[in-house]
């Protein structure tokens, strides 16, 4: 049976912490999944992942208390439907600019009469084996995450936000900086402004809002600021990181 486990914290109000994941190894994912993040987000926009590879990710971190989401590379019904059947509990969809792109988005990501999605066996229905409990649970269970990263999307979030069926929207800071011509400002007070006007409008209409913080001090400050939903870095920079700061220390010591 589908149970969301990140729901209930945002409907508490409690914040919830995870990581991008690009690298396609089910021991990193497992890692991860081990350190007390409450979501995983495997990407598969930017990140050079399959199906298949996320299934074996989405397997090795199975019962370790982290919430797997796919970042799916497209608002593509045939694409949603395919990374939705292998499990996850929520998906990630980029570039949701218009109120039209956003019912084309829940509506692929929930079962008829509520929406289009095409049954199919896979493992999120136990391969069979939990067929019926699934199709019972999965439209109010699975979480549909729209992403809010162009000057358009801002200039319609009121608009978006009246779509039944949405859970969170979360806030891409690079690429609604390039579409407002200051890309890689997301410090920018233009670009800070039209966050702003998401934040005011995510609290007004009581949505769980979300975005991507690349430090400590950034994380801190989305929390700050009311963000719920932090993703926290990315796997293959935390590596890179980590040991670039632990040799400089061995080598200045």
């Amino acid at each position: 049976m589908m149970r969301n486990q990140l729901k209930p914290k945002l409907a508490q109000g409690k914040t919830v912490i995870g990581c991008v994941v690009t690298l396609g190894s089910p021991t990193v994912a497992e890692v991860l999944a081990s350190v007390g993040l409450d979501f995983l987000w495997f990407d598969m926009e930017h990140g050079p992942l399959g199906l298949e590879s996320i299934q074996a990710m989405l397997a090795a971190t199975n019962g370790r208390g982290v919430s797997p989401i796919v970042r799916v590379p497209w608002n593509d019904p045939v694409i949603i439907k395919r990374v939705l059947d292998i499990g996850p509990e929520g998906v990630l969809i980029p570039l949701v600019n218009t109120q039209a792109e956003a019912e084309r988005a829940v509506k692929a990501c929930k079962y008829p009469p509520a929406g289009i999605r095409g049954v199919g066996l896979g493992r999120a229905h136990g391969y069979g084996l939990d067929f019926a409990n699934y199709l019972a649970t999965a439209d109010k269970e699975l979480m549909v995450i729209l992403q809010i990263e162009h000057i358009e999307a801002v200039n319609n979030v009121e608009k978006i936000l009246t779509v039944p069926g949405i859970d969170l929207l979360f806030v891409g800071p690079y690429d609604l900086s390039g579409s407002m011509g200051r890309l890689g400002q997301t410090d920018h007070p233009e670009v800070q402004e039209a966050i702003g006007r998401v934040v005011r409008a995510c609290q007004k209409a009581k949505m769980p809002l979300g975005t991507f913080a690349g430090t400590v001090e950034a994380a801190r400050r989305a929390i700050q600021r009311g963000f719920q939903f932090v993703s926290f870095g990315v796997d293959t920079a935390h590596l890179a990181t980590a040991m670039r700061t632990q040799l400089a220390q061995i080598r200045a010591s």
